[in-house]
């Protein structure tokens, strides 16, 4: 009976610690071992360590002129030539800054003027097309044709492709607006005068001269800039 208790708790013991063979497992091939990196690579937790594309610029930008001034040029001007490079790649910077100028995202963000045609306005153009709308429904041409051409004035400055400070007159502004829209010179045009007639010469305003200043905002507002001007005050 000893005997038999003996092999009976040696079978428990045995049974109670499986052994590290059990849970080895079989030994993986090559193909099988990559398969098994691959897919702990894909888990987006290692994406924090890739670096990003601004990370990328930076890099290559540094590494331009560490290789440049690290580079031993022979003779006596080897230094003079890296250094001559450097003001070249600046200059060039420089040259595509004044051409294409501000990045546009920088002129929208100004914020527009609280004054207009030598009146405060401080509404938007979403704002000012919505009243002139307003009044031309109810045949108030005056005040439509005025409120739209500000509106599109105001639409221009947001955009940051036409600045119109102080103190600016419309026709300053058309000519200003037609730098930065060629094909439209002559509705722009056509579209100041409009607001000089029945603003400050007292002409009475007409649903046409309405329409015509509403669709020259239209095709301003679809129209791509060709450069950004700033109407002189």
């Amino acid at each position: 009976m000893g005997l038999s208790a003996g092999l009976t708790l040696g079978a428990v013991v045995t049974a109670g610690a499986p052994s590290h063979a059990a849970h080895a497992g079989p030994t993986p091939d090559g193909d099988e071992a990559r398969r098994w990196a691959e897919q702990e690579l894909s888990d987006p937790v290692y994406d924090v360590a890739e670096p990003t594309p601004f990370d990328r610029i930076a890099r290559g930008v540094a590494d331009f002129f560490e290789r440049l001034f690290a580079t031993e040029l022979s003779g006596e001007w080897g230094p003079a030539v890296a250094v001559v490079a450097a003001i070249v790649v600046l200059i060039l910077i420089g040259v595509a800054f004044a051409i294409w100028g501000i990045p546009r995202s920088s002129r929208r963000a100004q914020v527009p003027s609280s004054s207009l045609f030598g009146e405060a306005e401080i509404r938007s153009a979403a704002e000012l097309r919505s009243a002139a709308e307003s009044h031309a429904r109810k045949a108030e041409w005056d005040a439509a044709i005025v409120l739209h051409f500000r509106a599109l004035a105001r639409g221009c400055s947001e955009r940051g492709v036409v600045d119109t400070p102080p103190g600016a007159t419309v026709h300053a502004f058309a000519r200003a607006a037609a730098r930065v829209f060629p094909h439209l010179a002559g509705e722009l045009e056509r579209s100041a005068a409009a607001f000089d007639d029945v603003r400050y010469l007292r002409r009475p305003g007409t649903a046409a001269l309405y329409r015509q200043v509403a669709e020259t905002d239209g095709a301003v507002v679809a129209a791509k800039p060709l450069v950004a001007a700033e109407v002189p005050a």
